[in-house]
């Protein structure tokens, strides 16, 4: 970032940065200039209030009134309600379906952040930022992931209170975040759980362990980003919104995210 003076008679470095969040379909350019005199926008986190402003787009971190802002325009990000019987793959290696049926519908080349396993329904996003898609699926961020798991018998308070006290698998103990009952009804339940954890299988072995085996399994939201009425099979850009909260959550705290590692199945 650079206050746009020039002290040797050469040009400025950078783009003005009304320039750069007008391209980026934050405001218009005279919007933005308002933005910046009021104190609204942040440059790696410090406040900026000059007009002249330059910042390098491809470096250079900028948040509105605190939500981050995508200045690469080229990065694609979507939000995909996962049908069962899908791998979450970009290519299966034995052949059963994976999710380039839904990735070519994209020109960009796009990943999947994290998985969901074949028999598990729901969110998942598929994107062509690899830092942002690093971030979220690594095990150190504990990114906030909501499932609804219907269940063999008639879960208890007693069981949803020993979900979010703890329980012990075979790889060390557990706990969700937050569980609730949220129906019974002919020797079946519907479970709704708030975890943290990457861990292989999570939610089928939590649930397999207090006695209450999972029958259908869906994840509604994934940190700040809701299903809501996305059909199975279905995919979406995200809007403005949802992709400011998604990078804000994912630079909360980037240092985290060191070197790759094998992305796990959350559920």
């Amino acid at each position: 970032m650079t206050d746009g003076s020039m002290t040797d008679g050469s040009a400025p470095e950078g783009v003005r940065l009304q320039k750069v969040l007008s391209g980026a379909g934050v405001a218009s350019r005279r919007v933005v200039e308002n933005y910046i005199v009021e104190g609204r926008i942040r440059v790696n986190g410090v406040v900026v209030t000059e007009l002249g402003t330059r910042i390098d787009p491809e470096t250079d971190l900028v948040d509105v009134d605190g939500t981050a802002v995508q200045l690469d325009v080229s990065k694609r990000y979507v939000m995909l309600n996962k049908p069962t019987g899908v791998v979450s793959s970009m290519r299966d290696e034995s052949g059963r379906p994976d999710l380039r049926l839904f990735a070519k519908d994209y020109e960009e080349r796009l990943y999947n952040v994290g998985r969901l396993d074949a028999e598990t329904s729901g969110l998942l996003i598929l994107t062509n930022d690899g830092a942002l898609a690093h971030v979220l699926a690594h095990p150190s961020f504990g990114v906030t992931k909501v499932y609804i798991a219907k269940v063999e018998g008639e879960v208890t308070a007693q069981t949803i209170s020993k979900l979010t006290k703890g329980i012990e698998l075979e790889d060390g103990p557990i706990a969700a975040d937050k569980a609730r009952l949220l129906d019974t009804s002919r020797g079946s339940s519907l479970v709704e759980l708030t975890l943290h954890s990457g861990r292989n299988r999570i939610v089928r072995r939590m649930m397999a362990a207090v006695g209450h085996p999972v029958t259908e399994l869906v994840r509604r939201q994934f940190g700040p980003l809701h299903l809501g009425t996305l059909p199975a099979g279905k995919s979406r850009e995200l809007t403005k919104i949802e992709l400011g909260a998604l990078l804000t959550l994912s630079r909360r705290d980037s240092g985290v995210a060191e070197a790759p590692g094998e992305q796990q199945e959350n559920e």
